[in-house]
């Protein structure tokens, strides 16, 4: 087989030792490292003096991460690769058959490198990771103050819509004091505009729910967890500040210009752009994007045969953001998104339907990204433009089924 690589390294990575087999040639040299900055440091320089082209590493957990950093900073060549996509033989599994089955596949071609973006967009994605994580914490904090409601038999969640808004913080902070709420203490928070003057529930209902039995304990662990999610607010509108900061002007006209498609708000394009970045050239077409990010059938073909193919795991962040903005589009009903989620969940299902929606989003967010074009929306008629005639037959018999007979002046038109 031909040799692609005459100098390259691969590195078989752990939590406390990276093994290196450096190959020349027919001849091969094979080192152990600790995980320091330190030792990565000295491996760099062991690359450079052999003159080493490239080097290949599996995308162990995070323990790459470091390793990778310190070769970015050095000016050194590296890709990471898919763990699945470079098994060795059964049998012979150890760190330095590892580190010389890597270094093989390397030196003939064999490795396909993963994304990898640069310092700055991997710092924005840690970003929005974080961010995600203190909202997702966020949610499961006022699950646990509606649990604490319900034991205390107060019904605050049917008198406000949102029980993180402002009516019914102030709400909450009145009842922890232990007084009663009645007639007059209403009154008095309506005038200052406590409670929003646009409430559905009428002021009777309202003292009615929030009358209820609250023991000390349950008024304390009440007044913790309210204090905690004061500081998770708090702590999410900072990292939305630094986010904006962070985000480079290419990146803010892109997000701006993906909030264009239905479904998507600023939160998600900031979190789709931190993925996939501005540059669409690294995918050849939309297909490779889609592929990529695990948002269209696998292959599973056999004796010239067409399996159901399940998608492949792509970036937790990107599906994530995306069927969600799919939830948010389809119920916008004048939209193609609209038409797509219906025609597909009537015999898919809804689930394979919303990820059907997700992955025409970011096809339109590929090219709206590469072409430089706008958004257009095809329409809640796109797909009765085809076969009109076929489909008003199909209706018509189905009407015929169910005991309709169609008039005989209008039997004529067809």
């Amino acid at each position: 087989m031909e040799k692609v690589y005459d100098k390259c390294c691969g590195i078989d990575v752990h939590k406390k030792v990276i093994v290196a087999c450096f190959k020349q040639g027919s001849k091969q040299e094979i080192r152990s490292f600790g995980a320091t900055t330190r030792d990565l440091l000295e491996m760099a320089e062991w690359r450079k003096e052999g003159g080493c082209d490239l080097a290949a590493m599996e995308s162990t957990a995070s323990y790459w991460k470091p390793l990778y950093n310190i070769l970015e900073s050095c000016e050194l060549e590296a890709m990471v690769v898919n763990a699945a996509h470079m098994k060795a033989v059964p049998g012979r599994k150890t760190d330095v058959k590892d580190a010389e089955w890597i270094a093989d596949l390397l030196q003939h071609g064999l490795l396909q490198a993963s994304y990898i973006p640069d310092k700055d967009q991997r710092e924005l994605r840690e970003l929005v990771h974080y961010r995600k994580s203190l909202v997702g914490e966020r949610n499961r904090e006022l699950n646990r103050l509606q649990k604490m409601l319900e034991g205390a038999n107060i019904k605050l969640s049917g008198t406000v819509q949102d029980i993180n808004g402002k009516s019914a913080r102030n709400i909450l902070d009145y009842i922890l004091t232990g007084k009663q709420f009645g007639s007059v203490e209403y009154d008095i928070m309506y005038k200052n505009r406590k409670i929003a003057h646009n409430l559905k529930a009428s002021k009777e209902q309202i003292i009615d729910d929030l009358n209820g039995i609250m023991s000390p304990l349950q008024r304390k662990m009440m007044g913790i967890l309210l204090n905690h999610l004061d500081e998770l607010n708090r702590h999410i509108k900072e990292l939305d500040d630094d986010i904006d900061n962070f985000m480079k002007p290419e990146e803010k006209q892109a997000s701006q210009k993906i909030q264009e498609i239905p479904g998507i708000g600023n939160t998600s394009a900031q979190a789709i752009i931190s993925v996939i970045g501005t540059d669409m050239s690294r995918f050849p077409t939309d297909k490779h994007i889609s592929a990529w990010a695990g948002m269209c059938p696998g292959n599973n073909e056999s004796a010239q045969k067409r399996r159901s193919g399940k998608a492949r795991k792509g970036n937790e962040l990107l599906r994530a953001t995306l069927v969600v903005c799919a939830h948010a589009a389809v119920k916008n009903k004048n939209t193609y998104f609209s038409a797509q989620f219906a025609r597909i969940s009537a015999h898919r299902g809804k689930k394979r339907a919303y990820v059907a929606v997700a992955h025409s989003m970011l096809v339109a967010i590929y090219h709206m990204l590469k072409d430089g074009v706008e958004f257009k929306d095809l329409g809640a008629d796109y797909y009765n433009q085809f076969n009109r005639e076929r489909k008003i037959h199909a209706y018509l018999k189905k009407l015929k089924a169910l005991g309709w007979e169609m008039p005989a002046a209008a039997a004529g038109a067809f």
